[in-house]
């Protein structure tokens, strides 16, 4: 691929010698033989272009001494090819130094997810862990989807989220909801209460920096338990898409009995008798339970067809770590999406070992 910019550029310089030189007056080669430059200016290093404007210059010459034109119109076509030589050149120039901004910004952003939202630990109690991230551009790779893990008192507790928002004001409200997780999840008695206390947090949050548009004064998220010993899942599920258990080859999505309004909207309010209790299933040795974002369910083909993980033979395997559950789902969804996708994936994948750590 890199040697297609110099093909068109000598492609378009060698149409403009032959134009020049074999077309009948008062037609001239001048208009594509001043392309060259400007092609190579787009594509190419400085000194590919610089190269290419000084034989870009000499061509021109060459061809009007060859054509017996008079001193004026060679000059004349030198200063053209010149002229836009030095504008091609300083295009070089600008796209370089734009090319150099972008990269930092990217850093920069790729360093500040990284510090909002990192790399969950290996194993965690009785779990194996495993996560993914996957922007829906390169240019773009700060989102709202976020998760965390994090082993209390009342075992190894979970979060996956997606904050309704893009960029820098997503960023925000990702710290701040990951902060609340952690703070509350070591004391929070039951999965309830967690979700209640997290509401709150985003209520006086929101309430203290002022009213905020609509797709970004909310947070849907799944909170998840797995006990001590490794044998009870627990789930709570506030507007998020279902996560789902993964044993024996077999794949189940774990729907909640009683939805729960995502965090942010005022659960109190809107539930007078109290919010629903979580949902509790088994989770037996060597199963995963594996939690999505919208980037994962919402994902599309070319026909407009949204990506449901059960009808996936893929995800039907027996997978071995929850690692493997990932890159198998990662590449699943870019196989149905052709490698083209509108949000943010987020994946998070815990997998109950089939020996419990030992208790010093």
């Amino acid at each position: 691929m890199a040697k297609v910019p110099w093909m068109l550029a000598a492609l378009v310089l060698v149409a403009g010698l032959l134009l020049d030189r074999f077309a009948p007056q008062p037609y001239t080669g001048l208009p594509l033989l001043a392309a060259a430059p400007l092609i190579a200016g787009a594509t190419l290093s400085f000194r590919s272009a610089l190269a290419v404007v000084c034989v870009t210059c000499v061509v021109s010459v060459s061809v009007d001494l060859e054509r017996g034109r008079p001193a004026t119109p060679l000059l004349v076509d030198l200063a053209v090819v010149s002229v836009i030589g030095v504008l091609a050149l300083a295009i070089n120039r600008l796209i370089v130094r734009q090319g150099r901004d972008l990269a930092l910004a990217r850093d920069v952003a790729e360093r500040v997810q990284r510090a909002v939202l990192p790399e969950p630990p290996g194993v965690v109690g009785p779990l194996a862990v495993a996560a993914g991230y996957t922007a829906a551009q390169a240019e773009a790779r700060i989102g709202g989807d976020f998760f965390a893990v994090q082993e209390t008192p009342f075992g190894v507790r979970m979060i996956i989220g997606d904050v309704r928002g893009k960029g820098i004001a997503a960023v925000a409200a990702v710290s701040i909801a990951i902060g609340i997780f952690r703070h509350e999840a070591e004391s929070a008695p039951t999965l309830v209460t967690l979700g209640q206390r997290m509401d709150e947090a985003v209520n006086k949050d929101t309430a203290r920096h002022g009213p905020v548009p609509a797709m970004e004064g909310f947070i849907t998220a799944v909170l998840a338990e797995v006990s001590p010993d490794g044998e009870t899942l627990s789930l709570v599920n506030h507007g998020h898409p279902p996560p789902y258990l993964i044993h024996d080859g077999q794949l189940v999505r774990l729907d909640p009995a009683v939805p729960q309004l995502p965090l942010g909207l005022g659960l109190g309010d809107l539930t007078p008798d109290g919010p629903a209790p979580a949902d509790v299933v088994r989770l037996p040795p060597g199963a995963s339970l594996l939690l999505v974002t919208d980037g994962v369910t919402e994902a599309r083909d070319k026909r407009g067809t949204f990506y449901d993980p059960l009808a996936s033979e893929r995800m039907r395997r027996r997978f071995s770590d929850p690692d493997a559950v990932v890159d198998a789902l990662t590449e699943d969804v870019g196989h149905w999406t052709e490698g083209k996708r509108n949000d943010d994936m987020a994946i998070l994948v815990v997998t109950r070992r089939h020996r419990p750590p030992r208790v010093a």
